[in-house]
């Protein structure tokens, strides 16, 4: 038999394979975070009919001579190339611009995907359209506070999920007392001079709100203002504010001895009292001023304070490091997780499983797990998908190529047969 015929063989299983790749990709021209193949060839070995010589006795060296037996599949290679993004709104959709897989799993197993359409299902929990959990790192439920160097594991967020209140403990106050305010005498009805009236709202251990009115008051002693008195909202024991005086140089700062924080004590009803040398509230006042106002008026007000109200969980937000933040229903926002990636030294070396997944290979190297944004990472783009890489143009093109390489690989096996036959008709 003739060789020329096996070659013309390995030339239509190989284009019949490549035309496989070819046919694949097309079908997947719209599957979310699909990446492209490409088949590459490469000769078989070859028959020696003669080996090479050296020049030698006057005479010049010969080439060897070869026969190729045919080709064969040199690689079938994934090309992970950024594919183009398609914006869909929902919050959950997200897109790994750059580098780096989602990581996604059921409980045994861990798979990594380009697909980011996740959602969540009736039990909170953040899932891929085929049921698997999205992996990343759960915040802490008290101080909100996420260790991205823990465990990783699914994320789970209830919609409609309670945050348990906050007792105030801190309050910063900001804003200018004006120097030529006019001093305070109360001695007189009705008084005269100015004071301040500073709204504050602070929360107790359950939770509830109570409003505060912190009155300065300038003072007889220049420069120097006093917390003369505060409001009772109600209170089993009355509030009272110790500290003070808030004194002020000659070019309006607080002094060292007149910008130590005020102290608010006293007990609500049914809550956990605001005690002085357990939990007071604090009142930081090193951001106030003194300068003179060309209003004659002092505008002081509150700057942050650290307690609220019990909530629920309303909504949230995906950023572009992956954090889940959290609104709840009393106005407070909180981290609630973050979304994990990982990346591959070698991520044409992972192995599809189907349904947009990967695992690791011996070749791929190991999952170099962290945040969006870091160790070459790419960032998260929430709101968006990634859609297959596939070229149609180039798909198209390929694919006349490979047809044309069938054919040519055809003749070779009907010419070769024709030439057996002339062969075989020597003998008539």
């Amino acid at each position: 038999m003739m060789r020329s015929m096996f070659s013309g063989v390995s030339g239509l299983r190989n284009h019949q394979l490549r035309m496989d790749v070819i046919g694949n990709n097309i079908a997947n021209v719209n599957t979310i975070g699909y990446k492209r193949a490409r088949v590459t060839f490469q000769d078989m070995l070859s028959q020696n009919i003669r080996g090479a010589s050296s020049p030698q006795g006057g005479k010049g060296g010969t080439n060897p001579q070869q026969i190729g037996l045919g080709m064969t599949v040199n690689s079938i290679d994934i090309l992970h190339t950024q594919g183009s993004s398609e914006t869909t709104g929902k919050v959950t959709d997200m897109m790994v611009d750059g580098d780096g897989f989602f990581m996604v799993g059921d409980g045994n197993n861990t798979f990594y995907t380009r697909a980011g359409n996740f959602d969540f299902d009736s039990a909170g929990n953040l899932i891929s359209p085929s049921g698997l959990m999205v992996k990343g790192w759960m915040a802490d439920d008290s101080s909100g506070d996420i260790d991205t160097t823990g465990a990783i594991s699914g994320i789970q967020i209830p919609k409609g999920q309670a945050i348990q209140p906050q007792e105030t403990q801190n309050i910063s106050l900001v804003g200018n007392l004006d120097a030529n305010a006019v001093t305070y005498d109360d001695t007189v009805t009705p008084p005269t001079g100015t004071t301040v009236p500073v709204s504050l709202t602070v929360y107790d251990s359950l939770g509830n709100s109570w409003p505060l009115t912190l009155h300065l008051d300038k003072d007889s002693a220049s420069g120097q203002w006093l917390v003369t008195r505060i409001d009772n909202p109600g209170w089993t024991t009355a509030p009272s504010v110790s500290g003070g005086p808030i004194i002020f140089d000659s070019t309006g700062k607080l002094t060292a001895a007149g910008d130590g924080p005020l102290v608010i004590t006293g007990a609500p009803p049914n809550a956990n009292a605001f005690v002085a040398g357990t939990n007071p509230i604090t009142v930081d006042i090193s951001s106030l001023t003194g300068y003179a106002s060309d209003s004659g008026e002092s505008n002081v007000e509150l700057n942050s304070q650290d307690g609220y109200s019990s909530g629920v969980l309303n909504g949230y937000s995906i950023d572009k490091t992956g954090i889940v933040t959290g609104r709840f229903s009393n106005g407070l926002t909180k981290q609630l997780a973050q979304v994990t990636l990982a990346n591959f030294n070698n991520p044409a070396g992972l192995m599809k499983v189907g349904e947009n997944n990967y695992v690791s290979s011996n070749n791929s190297g190991q999952a170099q797990i962290g945040t969006a944004g870091s160790g070459g990472r790419g960032d998260i783009s929430p709101g968006k998908i990634e859609m297959s890489n596939v070229d149609l143009s180039q798909e198209f093109t390929d694919m006349i190529v490979t047809q044309r390489g069938f054919q040519a690989n055809s003749r070779i096996i009907t010419v070769s047969d024709e030439m057996l036959q002339e062969l075989v008709n020597l003998k008539r």
